[in-house]
């Protein structure tokens, strides 16, 4: 072999290694690429299993919240139904069936918008428990809380005129749901209801019955919580000076005037008789065959009342006794011990003759009269 196809020889046994080296180099380069790509693909998959987990646990909590839904749905229906329920029980408790003085029964569906008052004192009971608003139409008479002769005036009230027997027409054109009516109103009374209206009749005689009727009030017009606490109050100040009353160590004997002309008092079954006891007094008539009696200027000299009072007014006239001075000028009262003691008072006619709220008024006052050293003078 000649030197030239050695060294040809040689050179390509040379290229060989070289091309063994490089062949070698490639597949240990794809070896590493291969071994990347696995690692990463291998990365991937572990995330894409992390993934399905957060997946399986977020429709796990899809699944925890359906639930719950669920749950809070039924307590939803539960609730609407107890709202049902106690829906028509308001409904029922709404609806309220009502006898008045003379067993008359009234039923109301709903507590009315327009009240018509033939009373005195049915006005300050239906402002008392606090009714006020709706009542559009008063008598004459009706003066308290407010003057309401200036609301009249005004045009904010209606007057139906008389207390004692009032016409019906006016009292029909004010449209009411309600009247409250009064022995001085019985016939209007009656045509209104034959007519379908609502009415009641309010004549209490005794305390008892006065709060009794502030309770029927509260009831008619949706104001029984209010009348409940006004009837607490009431019987909480009568009950001071009762309890007061009775450590006083005398009785005094009490006379109160009605009317002069003739001359009036008043007897047992009355709540006038029951506020002097209240007081720790005694009625010099309490054992007179009626409720108002007419007596004799003899007769109240031979009692010997310790204390009398009278009102500032009676049947719209105030006075109608003239003065405390000229009734000590009555022959023969000048050997009275209240005439000798000027132990003789005015008292607010319309709290001592009116049925309402403000009878406990009265006998604070009459308390003062009957027993100063206890209650201090008025």
């Amino acid at each position: 072999m000649c030197m030239d196809g050695l060294s040809i020889l040689k050179g390509v046994e040379k290229m060989d290694k070289t091309i063994t080296y490089i062949v070698a180099i490639l597949a240990v380069i794809s070896l590493v690429i291969a071994s990347y790509g696995f690692i990463t693909f291998q990365d991937q998959i572990t995330d894409l299993q992390g993934s399905i987990s957060n997946l399986e646990g977020q429709l796990t909590s899809i699944d925890t919240i359906e639930g719950q839904l669920n749950v809070i749905q039924e307590q939803i229906e539960e609730y609407q139904d107890t709202i049902e329920e106690q829906q028509q029980e308001i409904s029922e408790y709404q609806t309220v069936t009502l006898a008045d003085y003379l067993g008359n029964v009234v039923t109301l569906t709903s507590p009315p918008e327009r009240i018509v008052s033939l009373a005195p004192s049915n006005t300050e009971m239906l402002f008392a428990v606090g009714a006020g608003d709706n009542v559009v139409g008063v008598t004459d008479f009706c003066n308290y809380p407010y003057n309401f002769a200036a609301w009249i005036e005004a045009g904010n009230m209606t007057s139906i005129g008389n207390y004692y027997g009032p016409s019906v027409e006016p009292i029909v054109a004010l449209e009411p749901d309600l009247v409250l009516a009064s022995s001085g109103s019985l016939e209007a009374a009656e045509n209104l209801r034959n007519l379908g209206y609502n009415v009641l009749v309010l004549e209490a005689r005794t305390i008892d019955a006065v709060l009794q009727d502030i309770l029927v009030v509260g009831r008619a017009t949706g104001k029984d919580i209010e009348a409940g606490v006004l009837v607490s109050e009431i019987r909480t100040r009568i009950d001071t000076v009762s309890n007061q009353a009775a450590a006083a160590t005398t009785t005094p004997k009490v006379y109160h005037e009605v009317w002069n002309e003739p001359i009036m008092s008043v007897g047992p079954g009355t709540f006038i008789e029951e506020l002097m006891v209240l007081a720790g007094g005694e009625n010099i008539f309490h054992d007179a065959t009626t409720s108002w009696p007419v007596v004799s200027s003899e007769a109240i000299i031979e009692k010997n009342p310790d204390v009398m009072f009278f009102p500032d007014m009676y049947m719209g006239r105030a006075n109608f006794y003239e003065t405390i001075e000229a009734v000590k000028d009555r022959p023969g009262w000048n050997t009275i011990t209240a005439v000798k003691n000027d132990a003789l008072y005015e008292i607010n006619a319309d709290i001592i003759s009116r049925s309402g709220p403000r009878l406990v008024d009265a006998l604070e006052a009459i308390a003062k009269m009957v027993h100063p050293e206890i209650f201090g003078q008025l």
